[in-house]
């Protein structure tokens, strides 16, 4: 079954690959082997597509959900009648609660990522000013960001208060809050009191709540022309750290 990975590309390879499944590393085309082809930084997908029309058998891994995002929408929309595995992220409610228990920034990225954006100032952890992922969008012309604030736990009408002061101080004109958990009665009434923004293509809300659940459902922001690949492009590198990486072709363990 052809495979798309979420995670460290070397953990992936000594953990969930066995030697002998692989037979070739993509390096450089063209592709003239039958072998499984193995991209263990797939990025934004380009050469799993071209494996898959090529009826290769194929595994990418890569580090970020953005990119694991991007590259099953794309396989899906290209080969509609293709059958792949998505594996190391969360497939439902009961995933994402127990994502959020292990570690909350793996939460905040993945969730991000169900909505096309991408994560806040390269993933890194801390302080983050109230914004937890960007998403672009084109309202007219230019290109706008709306500011995601992701919660895994408690939430109240607070948040999205602070949420509305976090577009005023970085000029955004829109907000997505992601939560875990249901909305209370006040928040729901704090964001739609936010009002609405024109574009060239209609309103669209100031402030949007949205819930794991209903993003698992199909639910996405109400934003105008949401563009992902123009989110991938602005999306920055995630750098290892060499100190804690092997090298590709170290012996498993």
């Amino acid at each position: 079954m052809n495979t798309l990975y979420y995670g460290d590309n070397l953990n992936i390879l000594r953990e969930h690959i066995k030697d002998e499944s692989i037979d070739l590393i993509y390096l450089d085309p063209p592709f003239n082997s039958k072998a499984t082809y193995l991209d263990p930084f797939c990025g934004c997908g380009t050469s799993i597509s071209s494996a898959q029309s090529l009826k290769r058998k194929w595994i990418g891994i890569d580090i970020t959900h953005l990119a694991i995002n991007l590259i099953e929408r794309r396989i899906k929309t290209s080969f509609p009648r293709s059958k792949f595995d998505v594996l190391g992220i969360p497939k439902d409610l009961d995933g994402a609660i127990e994502l959020s228990k292990r570690d909350k920034y793996e939460f905040q990225w993945w969730a991000t990522s169900l909505i096309d954006a991408i994560p806040f100032d390269g993933r890194k952890k801390g302080a983050d000013g109230g914004i937890d992922g960007l998403l672009y969008f084109r309202p007219e012309t230019k290109v706008e960001r709306a500011i995601v604030s992701v919660k895994g736990g408690h939430v109240d009408v607070s948040q999205i208060r602070d949420l509305v002061g976090t577009l005023r101080k970085n000029n955004a004109p829109a907000g997505i809050f992601v939560t875990l958990n249901k909305p209370t009665k006040p928040m729901i009434k704090d964001a739609a009191s936010a009002g609405f923004n024109d574009s060239y293509y209609g309103k669209y809300p100031c402030i949007q709540i949205l819930t794991i659940e209903e993003i698992l459902d199909g639910k996405h922001p109400d934003l105008p022309m949401i563009d992902m690949s123009d989110a991938f492009k602005r999306s920055p590198l995630v750098r290892v750290d060499k100190l804690k990486q092997d090298s590709l072709f170290d012996k498993r363990k």
